[in-house]
Order: C-alpha cells, then structure tokens, then sequence
C-alpha cells in the first residue's frame, strides 16, 4: 500500500476539509518517529518546478536557496501529531495551530513563518540580513489592494514617460532590448589599434530550442548588420550591408582572446584597472504590428544614449543610486578580477538613470505596507536591469537574470532590458508587478497548499486561513495586538522571555562558500536608499556580519551556529521542538553541527529524509553525486527526550534506510550524497544522547560503515567525477 493510498484511508475530504486543532506538543511526535517522507517528498517535487507559482508571497524578491513551503507544512504537521497516521491527517486537512509560537532564527524568505502562519501560529522571524527580513514581511504583511494599486500608478505617473523616452528608436517605436559587447585592448598592439569586441559567437538571439526553430539572428562583425543564419547548418555569416563572408566564431575562446593581428592573450590581461567598456550594436523593437523586430544600433540609437548620460549627470542628486563598493569574498572575487569595484559599476547609464527615477519615485510614497511591497519589487527589478544580465533565447524569458549562478559572474553579452516594460517584457516593472506582487496578494487572500488528491499531489484551497498579518514587536506579540514578529539580527540574542516558544524550526546556513550577505548587497546598495520599512540600516554599506553563520571553516561555522542553538533552546519551552533542515555532504560539517547542540543542551531525536530543492539547479546537475535530500534534524532539551529511541549505529541507519525507501518510492530520486548525509546525520546524532559513550571519531567510523550498507541495500552507487575518472 502507498502512502498515497494510506491517505485515502485516513478521511481526508477535499470538498469540505476537516479542520484539526493542535494546541500543544507531544510527548514524542511522529517527526520523531514515523514522519511521512514519501508523502510530503511527492508534494515538494511537484512544488519545486514552480515554487514561485505554488507558494508566490515568498518568492517576492530574489532569495537564496529558498525552501519548499510543503516541506515546512509537513514538518509543522508532523512536530503536534502522534503517529504517523495522525501526520498524514494533520498534513492532509485544515490543520489549525491556534495559540501556538513558531520561531525561525533563520528565517531567509519566510517559508516557515508563512506555513505556521497560514496554520493558525503566531510567528516570530530573525534573520541577520536586512533583506532577507524584506522578503519575509512581504510574504506575511496585509496589503490593502486598492491602496496598492493608488501607489503603483502614482509612481507610474511619475516615472513611466520619462523611462519610455529613453528607450524608443528613431520611429518612436519602444526598445524592448538592446544587446551590448564588451571590448579589450590587446596588449600587445598599438593602443590606437581597434578594441576586440567579446564575442564567443556572433549569433547573438536563437530561440531556446534551435532544433525545431533554427534560424537566428547574428551580427557582422565588421558593420553590426542583422542577418539571419541556420544554426544547425551554418558556419558563416554573409553580410547583405557590407558584403563580409565571416566566421559565426568570435575572437573569444574560455578566457582568452584572439585580436585583429592574430595575437592571443588573456582577456583580464587586456582590461587594465577599469571594467570592460561597452558597445551596442543591436536591439529589438516593438513593431506597430506587435511584433518583435532585430535591427542594428544607428546614430539615433547613439545620441539618445548619451542624452541619457547627461540626464543622468544632471539629475543625479534627485534619483535613488546605489552607493558602496565590493568587499572581496568567495561571491564577489571574480567581479572584483574584472574590476567591478563599485556597485554603480554593474550598470549602465540609461540603467542608472531609470533605475534611479523608479526609486525615487518609491522612496518619496508615504509610508505604508503598500509602498515597502513595491519596494520590494523596485529592488527585485534590479536583478533583470543590470550589465551582468544576458539574453535567453526566444521562446522563453528574455533576460538571464544575474544570480543564475551564486557568484556575481560578469557577462561579456550583456543584455540590457527596458525596466518599465510592456506585456511582451521580461523582468520588467509593470510585468513583475503582476507576477509577482498581485499574484501573491492573490495567493494571501486564498492560499492553496498541494495535497494527496486520488493518489497525487494536487492543489487545494481551504486548507489554510488567509496571509494578512499586522507585523508588531515582541511586545505586541505578548500582548496579542499582532500574530507576527519580524525583525533583522543576530540570532544569537532575541528579545524573548525563556520558555515562550512551542517549536523553532528553521533552515539554517549550511557550512560552505556561498555567503547570501555577499550577493544581497547587490540589492542593499540601492535598498538603503530607498529604506523600506523603519529600521532598515541606511549608514553601513554592507549587509555582512561577523555573526552570520555560513563559513566554509568547520570551527567557525560551529562556533557560530552553537551562540544560536543556546539561544533557540533558552526560549524553548520545556515540552517544545527545534527541527530544522540540513544537507551536509561533509561529514566535518556534521560533527560541528552534533558539537554545536550538544553546547547548547539539545538532543537530536531523529533524522529524517525528504525532497529539498529543485533537483534540476545548475549547481546540482553540475555535481558528481547531486543531492535531492535534506535532512530533517530533531532536536528536544536534554531533560525532555523520550525513552524509546534507538541507540546503536545499527538501529538508526535501519530507521533512516526505511525513509529513504519510502522516498525512492514515492518517485523522488535518492543519489549517494543524499544516503551519506542522512546516514551520517542519523549516526552522529547518537553522540547527542545522554549517557552514550563513543566518541564522535568512533561514531564517524561507524557511519561510514552505514553509509556503504545503506547505499547498497537502496541500490545507489557513487558515480566518480570526471576527474576521478581521468584518474582511474
């Protein structure tokens, strides 16, 4: 019997859902014990191939590593049931969390805080990046719409005309794209020799699947006129304009580059101290007909850009600007290489310029709930307006937004957008406005939630109450005058009585190189302009903090983590949770995390399996071993554990293996990564027990050993990466 099937029995009815009040924690919760891992896992991946549909009021604005809010509902179902029966009713129906505190310590874009409080909790949100705390307000806060749309068109009353101006060619046609090439000076001509433009290929817009629609558009590389060329059967490009035969190969190869006298050289050789200059040399227009038309960058297209530049110099004092330079880290480092030292650095003129209008006229809104959510979306435009943007193809979203990767990675193709927009735009103001913003007030009003319907995951209203909080302080929590409590900082010290919270759960930083505080200064440039909401840091430049927990450094990623975990288990009530999820392929960063509760006086109860992000991420399917899982860490005070937990390596790896096959049979893919750090979670975890004797280093030794046995039984081999396999 499926678990799916095991659902059907335990009376779940869609037409009319059961509602389910849960008023405190058991005594040993099915989170512990028998948590539904396939159930839960099938509803995640189906959520994971568009989170931003399934869940939209927290994808707002760009966030990182930004969890499945089907997991989290499961977890919260699971931590007040008994049984696993009673999980699956709970994750199933109306379950109602009334009188309940659920605190996130990391709480990132609010996944938790909108699942507990769409439940019935009241939640408390900390996060030490102001915005992180962004997204999260806007995933919880009540938005009035007729307010929301009274502030939207007066910022496009503003704005609009202007920003339109700017991007039209000599018609009066709207530019919905023009494409730009960097340029370098070979080191070894003359400085008067003609730059080299960056070019890999001069086929510059083909539609995304080039086998059923090969021809696409290139550029000369002498005149910059747009020919048409069969992707799949053309090597050159014949100019009807000037008559040049050229190779559809540009001059750049990886990192190197080939100029007009066949010289080869390095092409961070050949920037000197300054980013790459830039040139346009074509766009696309917006036809009368409504069609999308690639012509050529001309002199009208020229001067208007250097308008622009003195708009821009004019009117500086006025606009929104970003302000603050690059600090080097792991995130930053290759766009300080490329001497993007300065934050203004990542765009252009006209991009300044209309950015800048955009969020002035944001910034000078009254203050209300309405005009932070635009805010948001303002600081969530950036992300598609900006030199590190590139174009995707035809038949898709246009621009390749900059966090396609997790470093700042800087684009030799830049693809700069009109940040207004019309319906045919991508990335735009008024397209994200709808996409982003109305279809999560759209979502608040009557949230859905993907449930087991005849065997599948489907989606189902009426399960959940609506997302419209008054977001107050701890005080106004206590003394019932609001339901949420969101503020930025360390976590490490909240302004929270002992014993006030029922369950903490959380997804905390994992011990590797991507530092989030890196990447969001991106936005936080901008964004303490424009301030937000009240208390949002305006006077330092950087959101990075010596408390943030993410280090790639075992010890200080212990250190770190272990100042929270002493905190959550303060505020902890004697009969409450923590649960948080976690991946770790390094078994280094499990025994930090192990050391680090034990610090803080918190046993870990039980590991369990289940589906983490989208399977399909660049990051992962560029893995030797990808990960599909996370683990669920469970953790209770140390006067609180229950009596009948397993105790030998043996006993827990078996109860680990079971929920792993629960989840290789619900259809989601369980690789090696994912066996060693379940199976290493679950061994380690023994070393939490009280009263357990092996040292962490025997516990290691026998975790290995169980990985290997667990990996066997579930039949998941470890694939070699290419360079083992040259090796071999």
């Amino acid at each position: 019997m499926t678990i799916f099937e095991q659902e059907s029995m335990f009376g779940a009815n869609h037409d009319g859902p059961a509602q389910i009040s849960k008023a405190a924690v058991p005594r040993v919760t099915a989170l512990e014990t028998a948590f539904p891992a396939g159930l839960v896992s099938a509803a995640a991946e189906r959520e994971s191939w568009r989170k931003e549909v399934h869940r939209p009021a927290t994808h707002t604005h760009k966030w990182w590593a930004q969890r499945l809010g089907s997991v989290f509902r499961g977890i919260l179902a699971a931590a007040v049931a008994e049984d696993e029966k009673d999980a699956i009713r709970c994750y199933s129906n109306a379950l109602r969390l009334d009188g309940l505190v659920v605190c996130d310590p990391f709480a990132g874009s609010g996944t938790t805080l909108a699942e507990a409080a769409k439940l019935g909790a009241k939640v408390i949100g900390r996060d030490i990046n102001p915005v992180a705390t962004l997204v999260q307000r806007q995933a919880l806060a009540s938005w009035d719409l007729a307010h929301l749309e009274s502030a939207y068109k007066q910022v496009e009353a503003r704005v609009r005309r202007d920003i339109d101006e700017v991007h039209r060619d000599k018609h009066g046609r709207t530019v919905l794209y023009y494409f730009w090439v960097a340029l370098a000076q070979c080191p070894q001509c003359p400085t008067s020799s003609p730059p080299v433009e960056l070019f890999s290929r001069y086929v510059f817009a083909q539609h995304a699947y080039p086998k059923k629609y090969p021809n696409s558009k290139a550029t000369c590389p002498r005149c910059h006129a747009v020919e048409i060329v069969n992707v799949l059967t053309d090597q050159q490009v014949e100019c009807g304009s000037c008559g040049q035969v050229s190779s559809l190969t540009g001059p750049v190869n990886r990192a190197t580059m080939t100029c007009h006298q066949g010289h080869v050289s390095k092409v961070l050789d050949s920037l000197g101290d300054q980013p790459p200059k830039m040139r346009m040399y074509a766009k696309q227009v917006l036809a009368n007909d409504g069609s999308r038309q690639y012509e050529p960058i001309d002199e009208f297209d020229i001067a208007l850009y250097e308008r622009t530049e003195k708009l821009l110099a004019e009117q500086g004092s006025n606009l929104v600007l970003p302000a603050g330079a690059l600090d080097d880290g792991y995130n930053t480092r290759q766009a300080i290489r490329w001497n993007y030292r300065e934050w203004k650095q990542f765009f252009n003129a006209r991009q300044l310029y209309s950015m800048g209008l955009l969020g002035a006229a944001i910034r000078d809104l009254d203050p209300s709930p309405e005009r932070e959510a635009l805010a948001a979306l303002f600081s969530g435009v950036l992300e598609f307006n900006n030199l590190f943007c590139s174009f995707k193809g035809e038949g898709t979203g246009a621009v390749r937004h900059m966090f396609s990767n997790h470093v700042l990675k800087p684009e030799r193709t830049p693809l700069e957008a009109h940040p207004w927009g019309t319906p045919a735009s991508s990335g735009a103001f008024s397209t994200l406005y709808q996409s982003r913003i109305l279809r999560a007030w759209e979502y608040k009003q009557q949230p859905h939630d993907l449930v087991p319907v005849d065997g599948k995951p489907e989606r189902v209203f009426g399960l959940s109450v609506p997302l419209s909080l008054r977001l107050g302080n701890a005080e106004d929590l206590e003394q019932q005058r609001s339901s949420a409590y969101v503020r930025f900082g360390s976590s490490a010290s909240f302004d929270l009585a002992d014993e006030s919270v029922d369950l903490v759960i959380t997804d905390p930083p994992f011990m590797d190189n991507v530092h989030y505080s890196e990447l969001a200064d991106f936005f936080h440039a901008w964004l303490r302009q424009v301030r937000p909401f009240e208390g949002y840091p305006t006077t330092v430049g950087t959101t990075r903090n010596p408390e943030e927990v993410q280090s790639a450094n075992p010890g200080d990623f212990g250190r770190a983590i272990a100042a929270v975990w002493k905190e959550c288990a303060r505020i902890l009530k004697p009969s409450g949770l923590l649960a948080f999820t976690f991946h770790q392929a390094r078994i280094a960063g499990w025994v930090e995390l192990v050391r680090a509760l034990e610090a803080a006086g918190l046993v870990i109860t039980a590991v369990q399996p289940v589906k983490a992000e989208m399977s399909t991420s660049t990051i992962k399917s560029s893995a030797a071993n990808p990960s599909n899982l996370d683990s669920i860490v469970v953790c209770r005070l140390a006067d609180q554990v229950p009596q009948s937990l397993p105790t030998t390596a043996g006993a827990v790896s078996a109860r680990a293996v079971t929920a792993l096959r629960e989840c290789q049979e619900a259809g989601i893919a369980v690789g090696y990564a994912d066996v060693e750090s379940v199976i290493r979670g679950s061994v380690l975890a023994l070393h939490t027990r009280p009263g357990h004797a092996n040292s962490l280093e025997e516990l290691s030794i026998d975790a290995e050993r169980e990985v290997i046995r667990a990996a066997a039984e579930l039949n998941v081999e470890a694939k070699k990466s290419s360079r083992q396999t040259n090796q071999s």
